[in-house]
């Protein structure tokens, strides 16, 4: 079959603001398999510029594919994107199946498949396998009743198939890195860059995460196969920057500190960065040198709040002693650490926000990442944000850097006290000493670029607020505006769905009849 992968144009900031442009790599990780399955992929990234939608579906439409199959990592901001590419690509290609992929899907399913009849067939949760066999199936026109982890359109309802299995071999389902020209893709300011995945899941509670129940449970890939992949990417294609897209890549310290060493051993020099949990560096000080050692220059820390009452609300599992001292271990060691803040978990006041600046100050991170509460029907934060009201009911702004939420006080005071804060952590003398004056040349230029890309995102994001970006004081509730909540389906495939609900067991035996 002649395959295309579609990454359309993200809305968010992060996408539009920097020049730098990382490589899809779901979407890659589900091209390998197609082609070694001998299918005739192509990607199409339409991040680049970004590609007006018109002339991406011209793209798409000119290539004459079996199947257009679309997915992005930004799941829910980037879905009505997704839907209006989509139908204009079935229109001038009626005979091409469009399937769909992504945390977003996953759990819409059933509004998608009601709203929009273009779509052939959604791949629910990790979709190497489950893409495999639904092209085969599609090739072959056989059921696709038969196909574990798809949800498709019945004959009288939408139907949900039996969950897929978690690929317990993650090395088993190669990158598709020939899909991309790697010159075009680069981070940490104009080096060349891929996105990497060692683990997938997590295996921690946070009630928040939209995530965690997409992988259904925490599992890494063979510590040398990936580091001889990653010295591979660097030798042959230039690789410079690995950016993880781990939630927890350090869950097992055994795992994790065999990868450092195999990186070590490859004699390559990389820089490294991603996420990990504060309470892993600390278990980690004595080898947080091999991480320096290995290339890591950055670790993104998920504090989410520096109050111990909303750690506990949302299951976090951390504490703040914990938070600081992973910061004070990440910098005695030569990694810049980068904290997470998240606005909005309870309906915070000024008093409230004010006490988490200072707070933050005395975290001392290196760099600071605000971010919007953004709940998600699967996660069991919904149920307790249910009652809240949307101020924002533009889905393509449901990225995290929007207020989505209302507090007791104006959009407008949290925007100001976001802003502040930012420009208070990065703006501190002891801050700009780090940024332009730091004594390791790598880490100054990291702090540089970031401290550039601030200085664009900062008015952008004021600018837009006050002139851009609709609102609306006296929206919906959470839950009249998503929906029931979803939590007991949270878990994607096998590990905590055994079976279909009554209703879908009925759908199934309908279209199966």
């Amino acid at each position: 079959m002649r395959i295309v992968l579609v990454n359309v144009p993200h809305p968010a900031i992060g996408s539009r603001i920097p020049d730098d442009h990382l490589p899809p790599l779901g979407l890659l990780a589900i091209g390998g398999p197609l082609i070694d399955d001998g299918h005739e992929v192509r990607l199409i990234d339409a991040e680049f510029g970004p590609m007006p939608i018109a002339r991406l579906v011209a793209e798409i439409v000119e290539a004459r594919p079996d199947a257009v199959l679309f997915g992005h990592s930004g799941s829910t901001s980037g879905h009505p994107v997704i839907t209006e590419v989509a139908q204009r690509v079935s229109v001038l290609l009626p005979r091409a199946a469009i399937v769909y992929g992504g945390v977003f899907p996953t759990y819409h399913w059933r509004e998608i498949l009601e709203d929009e009849p273009w779509v052939t067939a959604i791949v629910r949760g990790e979709g190497e396998e489950t893409a495999r066999r639904l092209m085969r199936a599609l090739e072959d026109e056989t059921p696709l009743i038969a196909v574990p982890g798809i949800a498709f359109q019945g004959e009288s309802s939408p139907v949900a198939t039996a969950p897929a299995a978690v690929i317990a071999d993650l090395d088993a389902c190669r990158i598709g890195w020939e899909l991309i020209d790697h010159a075009r893709y680069s981070y940490w300011g104009g080096l060349r860059a891929v996105v990497v995945q060692f683990s997938r899941g997590c295996p921690h509670l946070c009630n928040y995460c939209g995530q965690r129940g997409f992988w259904s449970r925490w599992r890494h890939r063979d510590p040398i196969r990936f580091a001889s992949e990653i010295a591979r990417l660097h030798r042959e294609h230039g690789v410079k920057v690995f950016n993880f897209a781990d939630e927890n890549p350090t869950v097992s310290k055994k795992a994790w500190k065999a990868f450092l060493e195999a990186l070590i051993a490859e004699e390559v020099d990389v820089v490294l960065v991603g996420s990990t949990r504060a309470d892993d560096i600390v278990r980690d000080a004595d080898i947080l040198p091999l991480y320096k050692r290995a290339g890591w220059q950055r670790f993104l820390l998920g504090l989410e709040t520096t109050d111990e009452a909303t750690i506990q609300l949302i299951r976090k599992g951390g504490t703040t002693t914990t938070d600081r001292e992973a910061i004070r271990l990440l910098r005695q060691n030569g990694i810049l650490s980068m904290a997470t803040w998240v606005v909005g978990f309870e309906e915070e006041r000024d008093r409230d926000l004010w006490r988490g600046l200072r707070q933050l100050l005395s975290y001392d991170p290196d760099q600071i990442q605000l971010l919007y509460v953004t709940p998600h029907r699967w996660t069991p934060f919904f149920r307790l944000a249910a009652g809240r009201r949307v101020v924002q009911t533009d889905r393509r702004r449901w990225d995290y850097k929007h207020q989505v939420l209302a507090t007791p006080i104006p959009a407008w005071r949290v925007l100001l006290w976001v802003k502040l804060t930012e420009a208070v952590l990065q703006g501190r003398p002891k801050a700009l000493m780090r940024t332009y004056l730091h004594q390791d040349p790598d880490l100054r230029h990291a702090m540089r670029w970031y401290a550039q890309m601030g200085r664009r995102v900062w008015p952008y994001e004021i600018v837009s607020f006050f002139f851009r970006r609709p609102r609306t004081a006296a929206g919906p509730t959470l839950a009249q505006f998503w929906g029931a909540a979803q939590d007991r389906e949270e878990y994607a495939m096998t590990r905590a769905v055994t079976a279909p609900r009554p209703v879908e067991a009925q759908a199934a035996r309908e279209a199966a009849a």
